[in-house]
């Protein structure tokens, strides 16, 4: 998959914009604050239908407008050139069209364009709260296959419908209360399940491409472990939460679930949250990126293209050249304040200023 050409207007601090690129390394070079990162989040955006900073729609839309646009010109493996042109508003749905034909629903465009995205955020994958690793592994699921976004939102749904009646009920139980709980523990138990189960299928098969880039990465054998292994998916998610019920009526939230889970990442034999230096941290969070990109690559047939927002400033000098000479095949896009090293080898430099193109350039003029 190779992104051919991306449009900008009012996205972010960009009035009007448009890069063309190669197949390849592309270097998007700028100052802090010109707008690398913001060019990067518009194609993340179109994979994932949300901003890989975590903001709303209308942080992504220049200040001043109501409405942003991006048009990106994709060319897949098979020889399909789609056009997906999205429009972001602060005052109604956003909308898209891919080759012209509208879509019925923003969310169908997820699986036409692939992306893979580090950024310094990303160390909180294993520092942070648990609940960073849940989304890794539900957005995993989701680039895996499409159907696991539905059953991540309606498993949301259902246990924000539960809360909603634990908080009604005030505490106490009665018949009806204990009906509606009975009703929508059903639900959950189901749902709940498959997803429980699909996060433990996916870890088991990313576990191994988890452990081989790290081992690139810090070049040296390592003891990696990644286990997910909820106690309510071992002994079912119907007695848990029936378990549960009084202790939720008490605190009027669900305690038991797959919203709660985490997943412990270790190294060594050491939990990596905890134990680990932050250079190994950040190398972890590299290699559970990159692990997913070879995964998702290998597992659709297609490559994804891999975004790496100010990656090499966070890297010491000898993982950082780890990284370059162990780039996967396909297209990346690297943002950075500087040159890149010749270990790079850039095929194209885009330089930024103030949110505009100043000449792209080939990497070898």
């Amino acid at each position: 998959m190779i992104l051919q050409q991306i449009q900008l207007s009012d996205f972010r601090n960009y009035t009007n914009a448009q890069v063309d690129f190669d197949s390849g390394v592309s270097a998007i070079i700028g100052a802090n604050g010109q707008g690398k990162t913001n060019l990067t989040e518009a194609l993340a955006f179109l994979s994932t239908m949300k901003s890989f900073r975590g903001v709303p729609t209308e942080a992504m839309i220049r200040t001043g407008t109501h409405t942003a646009f991006i048009r990106a010109r994709v060319l897949h493996d098979d020889g399909r050139e789609i056009v997906i042109e999205a429009r972001l508003t602060n005052q109604g749905r956003n909308q898209v069209l891919v080759n012209g034909t509208k879509l019925p629903k923003a969310r169908d465009l997820l699986g036409m364009v692939r992306t893979t995205v580090f950024s310094p955020d990303d160390l909180d994958l294993v520092k942070g709260g648990p609940h960073l690793r849940r989304d890794f592994l539900d957005d995993s699921l989701v680039a895996y296959a499409n159907k696991y976004d539905a059953l991540r939102l309606e498993v949301d749904r259902i246990v924000r419908q539960r809360n909603a009646v634990l908080k009604q009920s005030g505490g106490r139980i009665n018949n009806a209360v204990s009906s509606m709980l009975d009703l929508w523990d059903e639900k959950f138990s189901d749902l709940g399940t498959q997803l429980g189960n699909a996060r433990n299928e996916l870890i088991t098969k990313l576990t191994p491409f988890i452990t081989h880039a790290y081992e690139e990465l810090a070049q040296r054998d390592s003891n990696i472990s990644i286990d997910y292994s909820p106690e309510w998916l071992q002994i079912g998610l119907a007695k848990c939460l029936t378990n549960s019920r009084d202790e939720d009526l008490r605190r009027f939230v669900t305690t038991v679930g797959p919203h709660r889970d985490d997943v412990e990442i270790s190294i060594n034999n050491l939990p990596a949250r905890t134990h680990a230096s932050q250079g190994e941290q950040r190398t972890m969070a590299l290699a559970l990126r990159l692990a997913l990109h070879r995964f998702i690559g290998q597992s659709v047939g297609e490559i994804p293209i891999l975004i790496l927002d100010d990656v090499l400033s966070e890297l010491d000098p000898d993982r950082a050249k780890a990284l370059l000479n162990h780039f996967p095949v396909g297209q990346v896009l690297i943002t950075t304040a500087s040159e890149l090293p010749i270990e790079a080898h850039i095929a194209k430099r885009v330089q930024i200023k103030a949110g505009t193109i100043i000449s792209p350039k080939l990497g070898n003029e």
